[in-house]
């Protein structure tokens, strides 16, 4: 195989890294106890290349999948015959024997924040229903240039600003392991349609924890890459200093499978060695008044990593939550209304950004009218929102390079939530509620971003992956690392993977 000349080295390397990768696959048996729809991602496009599994007959099987589960509501566009004539190209290629890209037949979905030509992009309200982009965002560019196929676009947390999923427009999002729980939020469409096999695989987007409480409350993996890492171009956004795109899966092996294929590097495909990896517990900010079942899953799963000869290093991070709290709220209110204002005219939407909050539902009307709208009573200055990004996440980001440094760990470890899935909210228009957390009444707000906060706001790498349940419902983990350092992030992941319990899928 030789790089064509528009092709770079790296990405030839990553291209021939992930064709090594499924060269190495053992064939897969589908039968009644082992479906289409349980395939990962890297098992799907493997069979696919070689012939064992037609493109059309798994996209079909995805596709019904869909169609039977369509209560959860996890969709707000499919894209049915675009996917099956898609797929039919992919099996007419394979069998003239010209060569398929590394994710060649492979039907993902794309939380509908992130555009895509072919079907309009809502980011869940009313006045962008038939909103189409000019152009793909750059993220799924590069993944359609690598074979994958739209499957549809997915439900969220209207306008991305919230953690239940519960949109007022095109309806809630219902949690597969509970149908009367929230599946998290905003990318919450996303994690449902992994989490019940309706894709092996999707595409979330990450400002403040929208990839990581929903695959931890669904009982999936997630990735949210160091800032800046993946392309944001094509993508409504909603602070540009925190927002990233990142893949959400079944396994950590896709996500690995994912990342090479957007950066380019080469697939990650060996888990890190366990004896001695060092992993730092700040119990004061992230293990406080912790749910009791989660308690216990986090128990076990310190006790299975010490097990496995890794190091557990508890160390608190000094002056975290008044860092945070200095820093997170200002950028996210202050860039929201100047970002999205900005993505409306040159995408040349149909409304402004006045136009679109006239149309938005109760609860996002009230908390945009009340925080990012210009002359809003809790309005970000200038100075407070220059001094967030000048004077306190540099200090943030300093005190997690002195942390990471001084403890000698190589990454922080943390539920990622307080709580498992709480049930659907009674009032989807009240812009706040209180979760239960052992008997004492905690705000949402509080009980979703306590924890995810600290990395994101410091642009870190983060991966979650499911390591266990609590009355029927999965309880994830979280590993944070130092910036830019997702490969060997996604690394450790694979060997957490192996020590931690495996979830049960969900029972639909």
């Amino acid at each position: 195989m030789r790089a064509s000349a528009n092709q770079t080295r790296r990405e030839f390397l990553a291209k021939s890294g992930a064709l090594a990768a499924f060269s190495a696959m053992p064939e897969i048996a589908v039968s009644a106890t082992n479906p289409l729809n349980e395939l990962s991602a890297t098992e799907a496009v493997a069979a696919i290349r070689r012939g064992d599994l037609s493109a059309e007959g798994y996209a079909r099987a995805l596709l019904d999948r869909c169609s039977q589960l369509k209560g959860l509501n996890a969709f707000i566009s499919l894209n049915q015959d675009a996917v099956l004539e898609a797929a039919q190209k992919v099996d007419q290629r394979r069998n003239g024997g010209k060569p398929l890209g590394v994710l060649a037949g492979l039907p993902i979905p794309l939380k509908d924040s992130i555009g895509t030509t072919s079907l309009p992009t809502t980011c869940g309200t009313r006045s962008l229903r038939s909103f189409q982009l000019k152009e793909d965002a750059a993220v799924w560019r590069r993944l359609s240039q690598a074979g994958a196929i739209l499957l549809g676009k997915n439900n969220l947390h209207e306008m991305s600003l919230g953690w239940t999923s519960a949109n007022q427009v095109y309806g809630p999002v219902r949690n597969p392991y509970d149908l009367a729980c929230i599946p998290g939020g905003s990318s919450g469409g996303t994690a449902v349609a992994v989490s019940a096999r309706m894709a092996p695989a999707g595409i979330g987007e990450d400002t403040n924890g929208s990839i990581r409480v929903p695959a931890a409350m669904c009982g999936i993996t997630g990735l949210r890459p160091t800032h800046g890492r993946y392309p944001g171009a094509g993508v409504m956004p909603l602070a540009p200093s925190l927002d990233t795109v990142g893949p959400m899966a079944r396994r950590i092996s896709d996500l690995c499978l994912f990342d090479s294929v957007v950066t380019g590097d080469p697939i990650v495909t060996s888990p890190m060695d366990l004896t001695e990896v060092r992993f730092g517990v700040s119990r004061e900010h992230y293990f406080t008044n912790l749910d009791a079942g989660v308690q216990r899953v986090m128990d076990a799963v310190l006790s299975r990593l010490r097990e496995a000869g890794a190091v557990i290093v508890e160390a608190e991070i000094p002056e975290l939550g008044a860092l945070v709290g200095k820093v997170t709220v200002a950028i996210i209110y202050y860039e929201a209304r100047r970002s999205i204002s900005r993505f409306l005219a040159e995408q040349d939407a149909p409304v402004d950004f006045a136009g679109l909050v006239s149309q938005l539902s109760p609860e996002i009307r009230k908390q945009v009218e009340e925080w990012v709208v210009e002359g809003a009573p809790n309005e970000i200055s200038e100075q407070a929102y220059q001094d967030a990004i000048q004077k306190y996440l540099p200090a943030l980001q300093e005190t997690w390079r002195n942390y990471f440094s001084e403890h000698r760990v190589r990454a922080v470890i943390s539920p990622v939530v307080r709580m498992p899935a709480p049930r659907l909210p009674r009032s989807l228009t009240s812009p706040g509620f209180d979760v239960e957390i052992n008997g004492t009444a905690v705000p949402a707000r509080v009980a979703f971003a306590r924890n995810i906060a600290p990395s994101s706001s410091a642009g870190l790498p983060s991966v979650v992956l499911p390591a266990g349940m609590t009355s029927g419902l999965p309880v994830g983990i979280e590993l944070d690392g130092p910036s830019a350092s997702d490969r060997d992030l996604l690394s450790l992941a694979l060997a957490v993977e192996r020590v931690v319990d495996s979830n049960p899928a969900p029972t639909l």
